[in-house]
């Protein structure tokens, strides 16, 4: 059903419905389907291989098809309510009755609007060329079958999370994607490596998720439900946040701003924010598609699209300055891991390990442009970055894949003479995410988040977010330097990918340039479609007072930190042993940022120490305390066992068999009484009488 304010609705019902409106009532195929399969794929044998990603891929195929009808739906509604003069925000919704307890009703659904339809096409499309690399990369894994399984399952989670209209639904698949991207990071579970980051990012994420369920329980308490749109009794919709925002929870929060910090949590949890981020970086121990996929279409997407679609709860009860605590936080989170992320990125040295630092950079600049522009801005990000990171990681496996399995760039070089095509589809993915000016999508959706940093009244987030983008431009220009120039470092010849993988690659990079287009001031169409307003193509929207100059600035900023990474790398060949530049000028910096600045370190000495301490204090209560209860409890029923079979064998047993002996006796004397002989009871008889008439007769006597 639409939702919308009643004169609207009216209008609306009263005007015939797009042919596609088949598509809300089927939309939950979408995620069924690579579910499904992932069921499926369970069932097959190890020989079963190419059939089990022909339907993998076929699953998501199909899932993109209806994802496609879906945007399609999606901006001919949104076309048509502008035609009619309203605002075109809109949420289309399939609502039912899951389980009812007393008069309280458990209630489920899926909802399409735009910020929906937009996630949905990114996820299967960058997911589907994730899966065909996969089908070339993975090739030779003998357990190829029970990786479409994973990745079919976490494909599957990834949409429910997007489709939910139920804070409890989209929590339900919150945890599946956990459960998968345990399986997937921790495949290779054979290696101890692999099988520490698993656990790693299970515990990890798992914080965050308390505090998720916590907000969750809150939400149901005020409101009643869990549904996010529901005839204008969800709990993003007015009714609703009114009585949250008129409620305060202390320390100048509103009841819906503390809820909506303790959702944050989860996706501080799931999208790597400070000081959560400590997984993330490892989860390269998987396999490189399972990286691309976690990086850039899934997981790490999914607490950025959770903070989007929650973002009614976290605006409601704007300040004079145009924002609320909770963003006020987010904003903070997301431009301090943003920073911190890029300066650890810029002495790493695993190829795969710097993408990794990359994204935590870039996901803090998503969820600081939720909390300074709004859905659109931060989304639009999210949507560019999932293109360009998942053609970063998928050149990094290409890399990987034609070097024998190296993965340190120092062992690397001149690999552009000998994978050119890979080195060009890199090159454009590493220039979109340094947002080089006008030609690349990163360079438009990165400065719609530095635009809203410098609009706010506060400029601290816009100097570090543009610090964090000097860091970006840097490090990335050193990374591309070892690996695509100089001359070959390592022990193998290199040489290129299959078409397999190299195609996807093309594919992305296509994407990573294009999708520029849909975010520039002259056509800002992305943000109006999440906004709902119209979108006309005019170059007046470069004549916005300042941009201009901000742009000039951005550009300047990236083509700094470009020149300044060629300055230092370009020109060198230096031997695989040989210390860094920034080592032997700074080498105690150095190694902080080698060290990742002893975040891990710190955990362990606190975090983990405590939990290590507790154990042992828990196991020595267990065993001298609780043990030595449960041992005296069991003495002391012992005893009473013990004094129960005196009791009961020599008391009462005895007694009743002392008494059955003695029984015994008199009936063995009167058995022998009991002959059965008449002329033994005759004397009896007879000697009877006569005792009894010599009583008589001596009774008798005077």
């Amino acid at each position: 059903m639409l939702t919308q304010d009643p004169l609207l609705l009216y209008q609306f019902k009263s005007t015939p419905m797009p042919p596609e409106a088949w598509i809300v009532r089927w939309l939950w195929l979408i995620p069924a389907l690579p579910t499904l399969v992932a069921g499926v794929i369970s069932l097959l044998r190890k020989e079963f291989r190419r059939l089990s990603s022909g339907l993998a891929i076929a699953s998501l195929s199909c899932s993109l098809l209806l994802s496609i009808a879906a945007l399609g739906h999606a901006i001919r509604t949104r076309n048509l309510l502008l035609h009619l003069g309203f605002g075109a925000s809109f949420h289309e919704t399939v609502n039912f009755t899951w389980f009812t307890f007393g008069s309280s009703t458990v209630d489920l659904g899926w909802v399409l609007d735009p910020l929906s339809a937009v996630m949905m096409v990114m996820v299967c499309f960058v997911g589907l060329l994730i899966f065909i690399y996969s089908t070339g990369y993975m090739e030779h894994d003998e357990n190829f079958t029970r990786f479409f399984c994973f990745l079919s399952l976490f494909a599957g989670a990834m949409l429910g999370v997007v489709i939910a209209n139920s804070l409890l639904l989209l929590f339900m698949c919150w945890e599946l994607v956990g459960l998968t991207s345990y399986l997937l990071i921790g495949f290779w579970y054979q290696k101890p490596s692999a099988a520490a980051a698993a656990k790693k990012a299970f515990i990890t994420t798992r914080f965050g998720d308390v505090f998720f369920l916590l907000g969750i329980v809150w939400l149901f308490s005020q409101t009643g439900t869990l549904l996010f749109y529901n005839h204008e009794a969800g709990n993003l919709e007015g009714l609703a946040l009114g009585g949250l925002i008129a409620q305060h929870a202390g320390f100048g929060f509103t009841v819906a701003g503390a809820i909506g910090l303790l959702i944050f949590c989860g996706a501080v949890g799931k999208s790597g924010q400070l000081p959560l981020h400590v997984w993330l970086p490892d989860a390269m121990e998987g396999p490189t598609p399972v990286s691309a996929l976690i990086h850039a279409a899934t997981m790490v997407a999914a607490g950025v699209y959770l903070i989007a679609r929650v973002y009614p709860l976290m605006s409601a009860g704007l300040n004079a300055h145009g924002t609320t605590a909770a963003l006020t936080i987010v904003t903070w989170v997301g431009a301090a891991t943003a920073v911190f992320a890029a300066l650890i990125a810029v002495a790493q040295n695993d190829i795969k390990r710097i993408l990794a630092y990359s994204t935590v950079s870039q996901l803090g600049y998503m969820m600081a442009g939720l909390g300074l522009g709004g859905v659109a801005v931060g989304m639009f990000h999210l949507i560019t970055h999932a293109f360009f990171k998942a053609l970063l990681f998928l050149g990094a496996g290409s890399v990987i894949h034609g070097t024998h399995e190296e993965q340190d760039i120092r062992r690397m070089g001149g690999l552009k003479v000998d994978m050119p095509l890979t080195f060009i589809t890199y090159a454009i993915g590493m220039l979109a995410l340094c947002g080089f000016p006008l030609f690349f999508s990163g360079f438009w959706s990165k400065d719609g988040i530095l635009e809203a940093a410098h609009a706010g009244a506060i400029k601290g987030p816009f100097y570090l977010l543009a610090f964090g983008a000097l860091l970006t431009a840097f490090y990335m220009t050193r990374q591309v330097c070892y690996v695509f120039f100089g001359y070959w470092r390592g022990h193998h010849d290199a040489h290129e990918s299959a078409p397999v993988m190299t195609v996807p690659l093309a594919i992305l990079a296509f994407f990573a340039m294009a999708l520029g287009l849909i975010g520039t001031p002259a056509w800002p169409w992305f943000r109006s479609f999440l906004e709902g307003r119209a979108a006309p193509f005019t170059f007046h929207g470069f004549a916005e007072p300042g941009l201009m100059s901000l742009m000039a600035i951005s550009s300047g900023i990236v083509l700094f930190g470009l020149w300044l990474g060629w300055k230092l790398y370009g020109n060198r060949s230096p031997r695989a042993e040989e210390p860094d530049v920034l080592e032997k000028a700074a080498p105690h910096l150095w190694a902080g940022l080698r060290d990742r600045l002893y975040v891990d370190e710190f955990y362990g000495a606190t975090v983990i120490a405590f939990y290590a301490w507790w154990a042992r204090v828990t196991d020595w209560l267990d065993q001298r305390l609780w043990g030595g209860l449960v041992r005296l409890v069991a003495w002391l029923f012992n005893l009473w066992a013990h004094l129960n079979r005196i009791f009961d064998v020599d008391a009462i047993d005895g007694g009743f068999n002392k008494a059955c002996e003695e029984l015994s006796t008199g009936a063995g004397l009167l058995s022998r009484v009991e002959s059965g002989r008449v002329q033994s009871y005759l004397r009896i008889l007879a000697l009877a009488a006569v005792v009894l008439a010599a009583i008589l007769f001596w009774s008798s006597r005077p």
